[in-house]
This record gives structure tokens, sequence and C-alpha cells, in this order.
């Protein structure tokens, strides 16, 4: 079985953290994994994307229409890639937006989180996380990614285990900061499962 998993947002939100650790857990688990990241302009707040391909997968990007899972750290980022989700597809996207630069001015407008939630809404099965609040609960707001994780850990289907995120975790991030990752993880899970 193969699952397909596209992380979508900007540069600064730690996605290439969350694809390591995604990777990291299958290889834990036993299970096969490809990956790949599109960087671009990530270090002025361009867009980032990752694709995590967990199984048996010849090519490390993800096909058109064949994602299972998408998270989304930016709202708007989720539309970019709205070609890749398969019919099942379920999303968590946090309700955080980071405009770009040209939203500043009066060359264009960043439409609202709920337009662009209903628009998704029509491609997959959505969750809207508050990432930005939980990630301040947990101690950091740059456990924002981690909160990601634990929601999307917490979706029916996900074929890695929370106790082998949970150590994938461990080994990838500063050890003063496990704790504080651990708990956004958990705050994640708990906003999809309730």
């Amino acid at each position: 079985m193969l699952t397909n998993v596209l992380i979508a947002g900007v540069g600064g939100q730690g996605i290439i953290l969350l694809s390591d650790v995604l990777g990291n857990a299958a290889i834990r688990s036993g299970l096969g994994v490809r990956g790949s990241e599109t960087h671009g302009m990530a270090q002025r707040g361009g867009s980032v994307v990752a694709h995590i391909r967990i199984g048996n997968a010849r090519s490390p990007l993800i096909p058109k229409g064949r994602a299972d899972y998408l998270v989304a750290l930016e709202p708007l980022e989720a539309l970019r890639y709205l070609d890749y989700l398969a019919e099942h597809c379920i999303a968590v996207v946090s309700t955080t937006p980071i405009p770009p630069a040209s939203t500043h001015g009066k060359v264009a407008g960043y439409p609202s989180v709920k337009a662009i939630l209903d628009e998704l809404s029509e491609y997959a099965e959505v969750y809207p996380i508050d990432a930005l609040a939980l990630a301040k609960r947990a101690g950091s707001v740059l456990t924002g990614n981690v909160v990601m994780l634990g929601a999307l850990s917490a979706l029916r289907g996900f074929p890695l285990k929370q106790e082998v995120l949970k150590e994938s975790i461990a080994s990838r991030v500063p050890l003063k900061t496990i704790d504080m990752n651990l708990t956004a993880f958990k705050l994640g899970r708990k906003a999809v499962k309730g």
C-alpha cells in the first residue's frame, strides 16, 4: 500500500523538519519512503512544498490527483496544490494566514480563510486547525508544524503510529524542545479527535 502526503506552506514554517520526521517514522516502522521538497524563495516567505510517499513508490514526487493527505501550514497554499488531491483526500489546514508581500499594497487581496476553506472542501475532507493558538499553548509559535503533524496522525487511515512519530520528533528536534514539541503533537491530535 502507498500513502501520499503533500505538505504545503511558506518558508520558515518548518516544512522540511516535518517531512524529515515523517520519513524517519516511516523507516522506524519498516516502511519504504521517498520524499522531495521544493524550496523556491523559502527564506523570504515563498511557497514551499514537500512530497512524502510512504510505501513502495518509484518516484519521490506525488503524481497529480494522487495525494491522500494534504497538510497545509498556510491556508492559501492549500489551494495552490488542488490538482494534486485524490478524490478521497483528507486535509488538515492551519487557519492562520501569512499573506504574501503583494497583498500589503493594492496589487492583490488575500481571500478570507472561510472562502479558502469553503473552496478546498469541494476537493477534500477538511479539518481546520488553529495551529498558531495551539503552538502558543505548547510553549512556542515555532511548534506549529508539529501541531499539524499531530493533527495528521489522528486522521483515519494514516499509516504511522503516534508512538513512532513521537520517537521521530524526539530524534529530530533540539533536546531542550522535546517536551514542548510533544505537547504540540498531543494538542494537534486532540484538535482532530476532539
